[in-house]
């Protein structure tokens, strides 16, 4: 998108846009960017408030009062709290109870079966969802999820030089695993009738999971990588913004 804005910008059209990755922003010095702390799929913050939503565009829309750039703004308000009808905040429970999020310190089938024991806890729960929704965002490996799971807990020992997405280099297969591993945390973890997302679920996922724990352990593998690509993705889009944290 900011390549874009820049194209159109020399056409003589005043442009802004919604970051979500800040150091990618910074990088490609848009004309006029809002950067946002949310997660990545989620430009304008929770589902199902629109005026929270409102607010992020009119905050980006503002940008265009600047006469030139680059104008990187960061957007001040934090995705709310949902709060139950007496306004107290309640923690977001999973459908089911995870086994400890702790991972074995070392070897790949150990952490394989370690992730798929937990996996196999959501997959009724995905299967529900998906039959709610009648659709999934999971898909974009082409991985069974055990073996996207699989793939990413093997990159933790090393980096394979084949990838097992056909027609796409190691570092897009290892991001298309990743987000589907996401998506089906999201999915299987947020079709039970009340479930809020934002904070609450994102809390859960990289706090309290053992995906959540294998992606940490994995940014902080791949960016030794000596592949750009992979190393790019380390740092802008496995682990959002809220949770680098718990990269220690």
């Amino acid at each position: 998108m900011g390549a874009l804005a820049h194209y159109i910008e020399s056409r003589g059209v005043a442009t802004t846009q919604i970051s979500l990755v800040r150091e990618h922003t910074v990088a490609m010095t848009p004309p006029r960017a809002l950067w946002v702390p949310f997660e990545l799929g989620r430009p304008l913050g929770v589902p199902g408030d629109p005026a929270f939503q409102t607010r992020v565009l009119k905050a980006a829309l503002a940008l265009l009062e600047a006469d030139s750039g680059p104008v990187l703004v960061d957007h001040a308000e934090e995705l709310p709290q949902r709060a139950d009808a007496d306004g107290v905040i309640e923690g977001w429970i999973c459908p089911v109870t995870l086994p400890p999020p702790d991972l074995p310190a070392a070897g790949t089938l150990d952490r394989v079966a370690a992730l798929a024991e937990e996996i196999s806890l959501l997959v009724p729960w995905y299967d529900l969802a998906r039959e709610a929704r009648g659709r999934t965002t999971v898909g974009l490996s082409g991985l069974a999820i055990e073996d996207a799971g699989a793939f990413l807990a093997g990159c933790l020992e090393a980096v394979p030089s084949e990838s097992p997405v056909a027609g796409h280099p190691v570092g897009m297969a290892i991001k298309f695993a990743y987000e589907d591993l996401k998506a089906f945390y999201v999915e299987a973890g947020t079709v039970r009738p009340g479930a809020p997302g934002g904070d609450a679920f994102v809390d859960w996922f990289w706090g309290e999971t053992r995906a959540g724990r294998l992606l940490l352990d994995l940014k902080a593998q791949l960016l030794k990588s000596e592949d750009e690509l992979i190393r790019n993705l380390a740092t802008g889009s496995i682990v959002p913004h809220s949770q680098l944290h718990r990269e220690a």
